[in-house]
């Protein structure tokens, strides 16, 4: 694992730039700043993919003084060019042109869906397990591969809160010595479709009703409802969404899933066919909705703000990438289960995830636009050894990803952007284009040719060549419908619900009451019981009594009660803490030698300590002095894990923080004066509440606690 990188000061994440400034404005001419410590460009490569040697501001802003985008040196940029002073402007202001018609267009279409995102650069390391399946390159024993990961919401615009409920995007881009490879996937196994022509029906019923632009974000309104109530097969999707799963804690802690089914190729050509799964090691761990609705309020920007705090405190994030294998054989079913169908997921009893290899993420962008915004996925970018298969989900996206990068884009060369750059050398014989940065040589952009030699010359597997996989297929009628396996919608639904254990049941039952009690018309809500009816009669129940309506009965017949699997469930394991944020409450009166020994030591914990306090600055008593890092005016119970009082201030804003940590089930402790204010504030023989003589015996309890993620007994 990486160093962890020192910043100025490693307690409090969030430094803007790499040296503290001047009280006044510099006077003095001055090189432009490098990025910050834990930040990281791409690699420095050319359009057709050479590496070039260079600092790492290469392509950065360069020179001491202002220039045109010409570079020629400016004296003025703060008045326009006029006749006399107050004059009208002259049209021959070609500063004033050349600034305001590149501010002018300085955005470009966001995604349609995917809009909102945040990313990092990292390396992934193969372990080598995968090389008796494929021949890929990059998952060979020891192999190290560069990578940018991109997290995302799936409904709301670019400036769209985090922590709403929704289906989270986890894409990530391997750039390997045989060309890159992408594997575009959800936090979700399942899909809310099983065709990718119905792709435009789920986008445009979970967007904002298109008359109001609103609700922005969420699925908690009338058109959602309509569409999902009457297209079963979006059933277990939904039902993941109302679970925790669909209000994540932390990118940091969320799983991975490419949804879809692949085709692997070893060394003696042999085919496998795979799901890929990426486990955190920190677990995987949700807010509470009420948590979520003030994270939206205080902090919309709180995924990727965690995000970027834990790897600039250096506490990077981790995921281990396994594979679930399955035989490929003609039929492409596995248990009863048919691999095609992007609304199925394959249990881990049946099929355990087999670890191949583990990716870090170590760096923060340096330019959120150029990096996080202009990466341009797509499942077709494929390396020798990886291949797709005929989910008919996944052969949509296979057209849909490349045409919306060209027009998000502006135009077919978006591979040359410098985050979407090869790493593996590129001779494609396009040429011309928007945006066209390779400056190509030679006079034969065609096949066959002499004039250049031949060059570039067809290659065979033998010299890495990415073939596709020769399937057989059968004589078949052309139709538009679906495989009978494809009718199976509630089988799945079930499984996952009857996994999870009371506290997310109840949580499972609260969202759908939440959410159809958002919906208008009553018919809706009626149908939507109807299906929930088909996922469990008493979770039906719930939902029923809470929106004041009569509870359906099933319309489909029941199996046998499905066997549940403990991987779907997220409570009950114990986790690391690394990276975790522990608030501690203290001021002038407080026990201020142990808040500086709890501070030291959480810090080279890998935990991020948070000093509350009346005021900014510094709390001072005696010899000791402890910085703050937020004050009364700037905390709020979201931005922590757990919470240590020092001592006991009066103040409301305390009281609202202590209430909130303990109702959201997090853990809370406390010694000497904070005994006494968590016995005013009635909790302090509560589950998950922990007291002692000292601060560093009721520290160690509270990281203890911490480890389960909450006191789920208090829930």
């Amino acid at each position: 694992m990486p160093k962890k990188k020192p910043t100025k000061n490693p307690q409090i994440p969030g430094v803007p730039g790499p040296v503290t400034p001047p009280l006044e404005e510099p006077a003095e001419p001055s090189a432009p700043l490098p990025p910050k410590d834990d930040q990281r460009a791409p690699q420095l490569r050319t359009a057709t993919a050479a590496a070039v040697e260079g600092p790492p501001s290469a392509r950065s802003q360069q020179g001491e003084y202002l220039t045109t985008a010409q570079g020629a040196r400016l004296y003025d940029t703060d008045h326009s060019l006029k006749a006399g002073e107050h004059g009208p402007t002259l049209l021959q202001d070609h500063h004033l042109r050349e600034k305001i018609t590149h501010f002018d267009h300085e955005r470009i279409p966001e995604r349609v869906v995917h809009a909102r995102g945040a990313g990092a650069h990292g390396v992934f390391r193969a372990f080598g397990a995968a090389e008796k399946v494929t021949k890929a390159g990059f998952l060979r024993g020891g192999v190290e591969t560069p990578v940018f990961v991109r997290f995302s919401t799936v409904l709301g615009s670019r400036g769209s809160a985090d922590a709403v409920r929704d289906t989270r995007g986890f894409a990530t881009k391997f750039y390997t010595a045989e060309g890159t490879f992408d594997l575009v996937g959800n936090n979700i196994p399942v899909f809310f479709i099983q065709d990718g022509i119905k792709f435009p029906d789920i986008i445009h019923a979970a967007k904002p009703h298109p008359d109001r632009e609103i609700p922005q974000a969420q699925s908690a309104h009338d058109t959602f409802w309509d569409f999902v109530s009457l297209h079963t097969e979006a059933t277990a999707h939904t039902l993941w969404n109302m679970s925790d799963r669909g209000i994540p804690r932390s990118y940091r802690m969320m799983e991975g899933f490419g949804v879809h089914t692949f085709r692997l190729l070893n060394d003696d050509g042999e085919t496998s066919l795979v799901k890929f799964h990426w486990k955190p090691r920190l677990g995987v761990h949700s807010v509470v909705w009420e948590e979520a609705q003030l994270i939206n309020g205080f902090d919309p920007d709180f995924h990727r703000r965690d995000l970027a705090d834990a790897i600039e405190a250096g506490a990077y994030p981790e995921w281990e990438l396994g594979i679930q294998i399955f035989p490929d054989t003609p039929e492409q079913m596995f248990e009863g289960i048919d691999l095609l169908d992007p609304t199925k997921f394959v249990p881990e009893e049946l099929a355990p995830v087999q670890p191949i290899g583990v990716m870090t993420l170590n760096a923060n962008p340096t330019n959120f636009f150029a990096e996080t915004e202009q990466i341009a996925f797509h499942p077709g970018h494929l390396v020798p050894g990886i291949d797709v298969t005929d989910d008919p989900l996944l052969q949509a996206r296979l057209f849909s990803y490349l045409d919306t990068q060209i027009s998000r884009l502006g135009g077919p060369n978006f591979g040359q952007i410098p985050i979407n750059r090869p790493h593996a050398p590129v001779n494609d014989m396009f040429r011309d284009g928007m945006h066209q940065s390779a400056v190509h040589s030679g006079v034969a952009p065609y096949k066959p040719n002499s004039l250049d030699g031949g060059c570039p010359f067809m290659a065979g597997a033998e010299v890495g060549a990415f073939v596709e996989v020769p399937v057989a297929l059968e004589a078949a009628t052309k139709l538009r419908g679906a495989p009978a396996t494809f009718d199976d919608h509630y089988s799945q639904a079930r499984l996952f619900y009857s996994s999870l254990t009371v506290i997310e049941q109840d949580h499972v039952a609260q969202a759908y009451t939440f959410e159809l009690g958002k919906c208008y018309e009553q018919t809706i809500k009626e149908r939507a019981l109807g299906v929930i009816a088909n996922i469990d009669p008493d979770l039906c129940a719930k939902v029923a009594a809470g929106l004041g309506l009569p509870a359906p009965k099933p319309s489909v017949p029941f199996d046998d009660a499905p066997m549940p699997s403990s991987a779907l469930s997220q409570i009950g394991a114990q986790w690391p803490v690394t990276g975790r944020v522990i608030g501690i409450v203290a001021d002038e009166n407080s026990d201020l030698p142990a808040v500086e020994a709890i501070v030291s030591g959480l810090a080279e914990s890998g935990i991020v300590p948070l000093v509350i306090a009346p005021h900014g600055g510094t709390l001072v008593s005696g010899s000791v002095t402890v910085p703050v890092s937020r004050t009364f005016d700037t905390a709020r119970s979201i931005e922590f894990d757990a919470l240590l009082l020092a001592g006991a201030p009066a103040d409301p804003r305390v009281n609202i923080l202590l209430s909130e940590m303990f109702r959201h089930g997090k853990a809370i402790g406390g010694w000497n004066d904070g005994i006494t204010l968590l016995g005013n504030a009635g909790i302090a023989d509560s589950d998950g509440v922990v007291t002692g003589e000292d601060g560093p015996s009721v520290l160690e309890q509270v990281v203890t606690l911490l480890a389960s993620h909450r006191v789920w007994s208090r829930l």
